[in-house]
Formats: structure tokens, C-alpha cells, sequence
């Protein structure tokens, strides 16, 4: 599958603000998690396998991020209600967050995706259409993009994610 060229927020940059619900319907903003480090990660959809496959390997790390102070915060197209059964059926520990705004014609219209740069045009099968890429950024204790992965690929990301995160500062 090939995408356009895009261009993620980069490294040093503010991260942009938020205001999502998360699986349970309560709602989290990028200021709730203020001095300490955030491991933000963007995946494309729910339930598929290498999103199912991204979101455990954050699952069976999370003990060692919480270690180090940082949060792990999972966000996606979809409602609430589909992470809730991501997050159950995968026994995930840490919270998903629903971008699942829709446009006037009832199409995805993520508003956080787009502030981070990670909705695309995306092409499969000769079929262009628009989509998330599978980004994750690290957040820093002050509010700034440390380090960004774009264009993820899946295995060993989150031990090169880990290992940043030990190496802020």
C-alpha cells in the first residue's frame, strides 16, 4: 500500500492540543497529562491485525513506561463504543482515544489527526482514500514533541519507543 507525500508535525514543535473520549466515554485533553512524558501513538483502526498487533506490544510494555513517568494514549478513527471492544477483547491496559469526527457527508473527518499531520491519502487495490498513518510521538514533560516515527512498522517499535523515552531528558 502506498501513501502521498505528508508531513507529520515535527520534533520540537508544541504538540497541538486535544479533547477526546477515550473507550469508558470519559474525555482527555493533552493538558491533563502536563509534566510528564506522553507516548502518543495514531493507528489506522480498530481490531485489525496490525493495529491489534501495535496496541499489545504497548499493553506488554506498559510497566515499563509507567516506570519512566510516561503515559500511553492510543488514537483512532471509530467511536467510543469500538474502542471499547478493541480495548476488552485485547485485555488493553491503557486508554484508546476516539478522533471520530464526521463531515456533513457522514465521512471521517478527525480533527486531531489532521492537527498532528497523520490523516493521508492513502491507496490500496488502485482505490485512493483518506486514512491515518501509523504514527507515534513522544511528548515531553513540557508540552513538546520530542521524537516522532512516522510511517511505523509495527515489530520492534515499541522498544525503539521505550528507548527514547529512557534517553529523555
Amino acid at each position: 500500500m502506498a501513501t502521498t507525500t505528508y508531513e507529520p508535525i515535527k520534533a520540537g514543535r508544541k504538540a497541538p492540543a486535544f479533547k477526546l473520549q477515550d473507550q469508558d466515554g470519559n474525555t482527555h485533553a493533552l493538558s491533563d497529562y502536563a509534566g510528564k512524558p506522553l507516548v502518543l501513538f495514531f493507528y489506522p483502526k480498530d481490531d485489525t491485525s496490525g493495529c491489534t498487533q501495535e496496541a499489545c506490544d504497548f499493553r506488554d510494555q506498559l510497566p515499563a513506561f509507567e516506570k519512566l513517568g510516561a503515559a500511553v494514549l492510543g488514537i483512532s478513527i471509530l467511536n467510543t463504543k469500538s474502542k471499547a471492544k478493541f480495548a476488552r477483547k485485547n485485555d488493553l491496559n491503557f486508554l484508546l482515544l476516539a478522533d471520530d469526527r464526521e463531515n456533513a457527508e457522514g465521512k471521517p473527518d478527525p480533527a486531531i489527526a489532521q492537527k498532528y499531520g497523520v490523516w493521508v491519502e492513502k491507496s490500496m487495490y488502485g482505490r485512493t482514500y483518506m486514512g491515518i498513518d501509523r504514527t507515534t510521538f513522544l511528548i515531553d514533560a513540557q508540552g513538546k514533541i520530542a521524537r516522532v516515527w512516522s510511517k511505523v512498522k509495527v515489530p520492534g517499535h515499541v522498544d525503539e519507543v521505550a528507548q527514547a523515552l529512557k534517553e529523555l531528558d
